[in-house]
């Protein structure tokens, strides 16, 4: 048996479908988030139009949040 360098394919017609990947978190300025480690937040910055990093304000300390944004969600 030969391994493939090429992934496989799903037909169309296949009902094992992938499921789609999410879209992209975008944050904006002033929007209220939430972190499972930091708490509630407020973004104050934001570098590359929202899809590379964010800067939070918890309140106590301020966290630069890069992508993938996987613990952060907006409220």
């Amino acid at each position: 048996m030969t391994n493939s360098a090429a992934p496989r394919r799903p037909l169309p017609t296949s009902p094992f479908r992938t499921a789609t990947p999410p879209p992209p978190k975008h944050f904006g300025l002033g929007d209220r988030v939430t972190h499972d480690q930091y708490g509630l937040g407020r973004v104050i910055s934001i570098e590359g139009d929202g899809r590379v990093a964010v800067l939070v304000d918890f309140g106590s300390r301020q966290e630069r949040i890069s992508t993938p944004f996987a613990k952060l969600f907006l409220l």
